[in-house]
């Protein structure tokens, strides 16, 4: 569902190692296995090296309620020469969205938003679709209303329908 929402922003890059069969028209980057940091950073490096022009949305892909109208909020939040962020509810970070890709370091982790918002001037964003991300079955049922349509797809192939 995040690449959904992504895909009309532009040219889409998707870490992942193998490179996933599913990745509808987006460009695959494959994972240097260093974390998340490092996957960021490659992708990065990789939208720099195609001409891809800033900002550089992130967005991980357990929010699965994430819409395209949340990631153009997110866009539109970010101040020049900044960023924009959206934080989980556990003080980490689900989304940024960054003026330059030079602005990006590997901060992730418990109070990585936090860390995030202090690199340059910037603007926290606490959409729901965004903030809300899946740790745990459990929150696949909490979000169950608003998930996507891949989301809510793929439990019923897994016959976990009472979680959707």
């Amino acid at each position: 569902d995040v690449l959904a929402a992504a895909s009309p922003l532009g040219e889409v890059l998707v870490v992942a190692t193998p490179a996933p069969e599913a990745l509808a028209g987006a460009r695959h980057v494959p994972d240097p296995r260093h974390g998340q940091g490092a996957a960021v950073r490659a992708a990065l490096d990789a939208a720099v090296a195609a001409g891809l022009p800033a900002p550089y949305v992130i967005v991980n892909a357990d929010v699965p309620c994430a819409t395209t109208r949340d990631l153009l909020a997110l866009v539109g939040a970010v101040p020049e020469h900044g960023l924009a962020l959206a934080p989980a509810s556990d003080g980490t970070t689900n989304a940024l969205a960054l003026a330059d890709e030079g602005l990006f370091e590997p901060v992730y982790g418990p109070g990585s938003a936090a860390r995030f918002a202090a690199l340059a001037p910037s603007t926290r964003l606490d959409a729901p679709n965004l903030v809300d991300d899946v740790d745990t079955v459990d929150d696949l049922g909490r979000l169950a209303a608003r998930l996507g349509e891949h989301t809510r797809r793929v439990l019923l192939s897994l016959h976990l329908e009472s979680a959707a």
